[in-house]
């Protein structure tokens, strides 16, 4: 006794090939959406300082810019969890000074209020999240405060 042929000629001429290129479109709409949400790498991102020469004295801003180094983008809402300001430049590294961060009326750019009690080099650390990415950045500028 054997078993009857199973006729798949609508499923072979209408049903297979409607299979096949909804499974393409799925994969290229899958491998679009992988590509579009790559993050970047913590190390594309860095501060820079807005001015290098700085005002000494009590009540010295300072303002730094967070920037997407491959589009040269400022990057809002970062979370600035750890500030240092210190005279290592000149040698001086023990030599601290308290820092506070203030608003920004711009995107991108963080301010920070200090007191620059010297004429001199002076460091200052950041350690920041840049939302969306992983890890940590963490960087030093060094500025000059002036007369």
């Amino acid at each position: 006794m054997g078993c009857a042929p199973i006729h798949l000629g609508f499923l072979e001429k209408k049903m297979i090939p409607t299979i096949k290129r909804a499974a393409g479109a799925a994969l290229v709409v899958a491998l679009l959406m992988a590509a579009g949400t790559a993050h970047a790498d913590i190390k594309d991102y860095e501060f820079q300082l807005v001015q290098t020469d700085v005002k000494k004295g009590d009540g010295a801003t300072v303002a730094v810019r967070l920037i997407d180094k491959r589009s040269g983008k400022p990057v809002p809402d970062a979370v600035i969890f750890a500030t240092r300001m210190d005279m290592a430049p000149d040698g001086m590294a023990a030599m601290t000074t308290p820092i506070e961060a203030i608003p920004s009326a711009e995107p991108g750019i963080y301010n920070f209020k200090t007191n620059l009690v010297m004429e001199g080099g002076w460091r200052l650390s950041l350690a920041a999240k840049v939302q969306g990415e992983e890890g940590t950045l963490e960087n030093e500028l060094v500025l000059r405060a002036a007369p």
